[in-house]
Formats: C-alpha cells, sequence, structure tokens
C-alpha cells in the first residue's frame, strides 16, 4: 500500500503506466510467500512437541504463546524462536513502512498545498492504521514467550478492530 500511496501521489499522470497489473500481482505474491513462509517457520517449531492435557487454550484464537504454555517440555528455546521470528517481522515490516512514508512526505514539498492537504489525507488513515495495528502485533510477539491477561483484548484489537479501520 505504501508503494501504491507513493506513486498515487509522487506520479499521479503515471499511475496507470506504473502501476500495472503485473507489479501488483508481483506485490501480492510476495506478500503471500513471505506470510507463507513465516506461517511455516512457526508450525515447524510447534509441529512435533509434546502437548499436556488438558488441551484448553485461554484465548480468543490459537496463538503461538498459548499453544507454547500447553507444551510438557521445556520451552526456553522455542519461545526464543518465536520471539525473533515475529518480533523481527513486526519490527522490519514497521521500519519500512516508516521509511516509504518518510519519502512520501519528503516528496511533497514539490506539491502545492491543496496537493499536500489531500496526500496527508489518504497517507493519515493508512499511517493510523498501521500503527494501530504495529504496536499492539509488536508489544505480543517482539517480547519474550509469556502470556498476559491483556493478550486477549490486544488480539482483538489488531485483529478485529485494525482491519476495520483500514481504508
Amino acid at each position: 500500500m505504501a508503494y501504491d500511496h507513493y506513486v498515487a501521489i509522487s506520479k499521479p499522470l503515471h499511475y496507470l503506466v506504473i502501476m500495472r497489473q503485473r507489479v501488483c500481482v508481483v506485490l501480492l505474491v510476495v506478500s503471500w510467500v513471505g506470510g507463507f513462509l513465516h506461517s511455516i517457520i512457526q508450525l515447524g517449531t510447534i509441529y512435533r512437541l509434546p502437548f499436556c492435557n488438558p488441551n484448553v487454550i485461554d484465548h480468543f484464537m490459537c496463538d503461538m504463546y498459548t499453544l507454547l504454555k500447553l507444551v510438557c517440555t521445556d520451552t526456553y528455546v522455542i519461545g526464543i524462536l518465536v520471539v525473533a521470528n515475529g518480533g523481527l517481522i513486526c519490527s522490519i515490516m514497521f521500519l519500512l513502512l516508516l521509511v516509504s512514508y518518510g519519502i512520501i512526505l519528503h516528496s511533497l514539498k514539490n506539491l502545492s498545498q491543496e496537493g499536500r492537504w489531500k496526500a496527508l489525507q489518504t497517507c493519515g488513515c493508512h499511517i493510523t492504521v498501521v500503527v494501530c495495528f504495529s504496536v499492539p502485533a509488536f508489544f505480543m510477539y517482539g517480547r519474550p514467550a509469556k502470556t498476559f491477561p491483556t493478550d486477549k483484548s490486544l488480539s482483538v484489537f489488531y485483529t478485529v478492530i485494525t482491519p476495520m479501520l483500514n481504508p
């Protein structure tokens, strides 16, 4: 979305030429492959672990930290892998989005006052959604593998509320 916004704001007359169907498909496939690899890594870490009875998850969804609570063996190393995988992905994506919007805001100096205002309105909504998603997600996955009482409300926030706010 950040690249789409950049092209729409910085090169509006060339938008249809730059954002061809092939470019959109490549962006979509890269997103899918990244999500698939992330899921495979997490699935690979818990696939062969022994789970204890009762197999009841005290959460709204099947999340990694709640699954690790049900494991019968020591999960310290697996917890570090989960933090490295999830926290690193959250951090990198958030930093890439901040850099891309920094580039967009820097390119606004060439626009008129009305053009700047429209661009800021367009980007402001997306930046708000990115922050509302990234901060709770980073809090959930960028910390040690431990569950807290606020995890349920945070998971609802970044899986239900944030997508509803997305323009």
